[in-house]
């Protein structure tokens, strides 16, 4: 079995994910920073300059397209790393250490813009500058991942336990447009943290501060935050208290109809980062979760990123048109 045939079959879309379009643009964007952290890690092995001319010395068993190929099949599908060693007829070594150094730079990419090609978002406060300038509303919602559980000696081993679902997990929050589009996923904590304190600790409250014309939407879990910033936070209404007139009782049904179908866009987010493999459920080190969970958000901010906008329908009032009978 040849290379050619291994790339040809991995880079269809049911392995990697992606389109041939995407992908072809994802490995000339990562090609530059891959010679140069190749060339970095070869300066300092030497101590000195570069003796031989560029491309001289022992080949790669796996070329660079090879390599972005291997590690967006593995996030996509987590299949073991001996599966595609055994396609390419190489080591699993080989692949292993592919995926160490391509998956870094997946994850320092960060998220793309929608309309806007070539600007990324690295930062909650990138994501607060976008929404004021477009003047987009953010919905705002947490996930949570299942984790390996950890040994019995290891310390730390019950912050990762989560009341909720008694098991371990790691928490996330994710940032998407109105349309569903993925602007920001991070904030990733132990299972013990709440989603609240967990935003809170990436500085959330600061940036409603400093941008007060953006507006957000959220679920019961962020009720602190509509507190703290009842202008800009658009949290579930209170349900009324027992022996509230009956008219005040379908308002807040109505009101709680509404409201999660404004933001049910951000759980459909959360569903297709839910599509790739190792964000099922978790199998990897927990170190490496991080990494992991950045690198597969930005494949797929790019996927929704690439989504027409929907035109906003007018409001304003059209004059309708008289019909005799």
């Amino acid at each position: 079995m040849t290379q050619a045939w291994a790339r040809a079959a991995l880079s269809r879309s049911a392995f990697c994910g992606l389109s041939c379009a995407h992908l072809g643009d994802l490995i000339e964007e990562l090609a530059n920073p891959w010679l140069a952290r190749c060339e970095s890690v070869l300066h300092e092995r030497r101590g000195a300059r570069r003796k031989r001319e560029a491309g001289d010395g022992p080949k790669y068993d796996l070329v660079f397209t090879d390599r972005v190929l291997v590690t967006v099949v593995n996030l996509r599908t987590g299949l073991p790393h001996a599966s595609r060693a055994e396609l390419y007829g190489i080591a699993r070594s080989t692949v292993s250490r592919a995926i160490g150094e391509i998956r870094p730079l997946l994850a320092a990419r960060g998220f793309a813009v929608p309309d806007r090609p070539g600007v990324r978002i690295r930062t909650l406060a990138d994501v607060f500058a976008y929404a004021e300038a477009e003047g987009v509303t953010p919905r705002i919602d947490g996930a949570e991942r299942q984790v390996r559980r950890p040994k019995v000696s290891r310390p730390g081993r019950r912050a990762f336990v989560s009341g909720k679902r008694k098991q371990n997990i790691i928490k996330t929050t994710t940032v998407s447009d109105g349309q569903g589009r993925l602007l920001w996923s991070g904030a990733d904590r132990p299972g013990r943290m709440h989603f609240q304190t967990a935003m809170r600790t990436e500085g959330i409250a600061e940036q409603f501060r400093l941008h007060p014309q953006v507006k957000a939407k959220v679920d019961e879990g962020y009720r602190g935050l509509a507190n703290d910033f009842p202008e800009q936070v658009s949290a579930p209404p209170k349900k009324p208290k027992e022996g509230a007139p009956l008219g005040e009782k379908y308002a807040w049904r109505e009101a709680r109809r509404r409201q999660p179908s404004a933001r049910i866009c951000v759980e459909h987010t959360n569903a297709e980062l839910r599509q790739w493999r190792p964000l099922q459920c978790y199998t990897g080190r927990r170190e490496e979760y991080t990494a992991t969970h950045r690198a597969i958000a930005s494949l797929v901010s790019d996927r929704s990123a690439r989504r027409t906008t929907r035109r906003k329908p007018s409001t304003e009032l059209v004059p309708a048109r008289l019909v005799t009978c």
